[in-house]
């Protein structure tokens, strides 16, 4: 199928795919990863683990992916819990699908990417966190296999300043 049968027109509002996984211990820890210093965006804040979907793959693809090349994990089961579209500006945005994953082995290893640690649900609040983490973490936790994945939005208004609505 070529690009013109799919309608596809620079002029119009286009997303790039991410994804987002909370990987969570039986002890109900998350892992989050420091940002590295050298990263343009988010450098020392904790973030999620993922990154782009890459052409070819599907979003469970990229997930798994990327879980492995940023922590060395292979085996988590993991779940869609969500998609949330963030507009960047009139003519571009990123379409981004948050998983939740579970391990029962706490082997894992950083990478270029930044620091990986464990941190407890204390500990959370104590974090520089990426702007929308602190309501994001708890709607991920909550969300059970079977469970409707939750669906939202982010805009930001004059100021840079995030505004988020979820249904």
């Amino acid at each position: 199928m070529k690009n013109a049968d799919q309608g596809i027109d620079p002029e119009r509002f286009q997303v790039v795919p991410r994804t987002l996984i909370f990987v969570f211990d039986p002890e109900r820890r998350i892992l989050l990863i420091k940002g590295a210093q050298n990263k343009k965006r988010w450098a020392g804040f904790y973030n999620g683990i993922g990154g782009h979907v890459e052409p070819n793959e599907d979003i469970l693809d990229a997930a798994r992916r990327e879980l492995f090349e940023e922590t060395g994990i292979k085996d988590a089961a993991i779940t869609l819990c969500g998609q949330i579209m963030i507009s960047v500006s009139n003519k571009t945005g990123v379409a981004l699908f948050v998983f939740k994953g579970f391990v029962e082995e706490n082997d894992f290893q950083s990478s270029h990417e930044g620091e990986l640690q464990w941190i407890s649900n204390e500990q959370i609040n104590e974090l520089p966190l990426v702007d929308d983490l602190q309501f994001l973490i708890p709607m991920v936790l909550e969300h059970k296999r079977g469970d409707p994945i939750f669906i939202g939005k982010y805009t930001f208004d004059q100021n840079g300043e995030l505004k988020t609505l979820f249904q």
